[in-house]
């Protein structure tokens, strides 16, 4: 049987999620670099998504304890 696959879908959704975040958090800081440009309402969605990404992170691991990663 041929492996198509090197990561679990939980560790790919994690990796994801914090690939997530970590855009969230970098869009944010360069919005309210650029806040002359009236960027700062840009800067607090991003930053409410990141915060909700981490809520979401948490949730999951937390629901998903009991799984394996590979």
């Amino acid at each position: 049987m041929i492996k198509w696959g090197f990561m679990s879908l939980k560790a790919f959704h994690i990796f994801f999620i914090v690939l997530s975040i970590i855009s969230c958090a970098g869009f944010a800081a360069w919005s309210f670099v650029h806040a002359a440009e009236n960027y700062t309402v840009f800067g607090l969605f991003s930053s409410l998504a990141g915060l909700g990404l981490m809520f979401y992170l948490f949730n999951f691991l937390k629901k998903h304890k009991g799984v394996g990663y590979l």
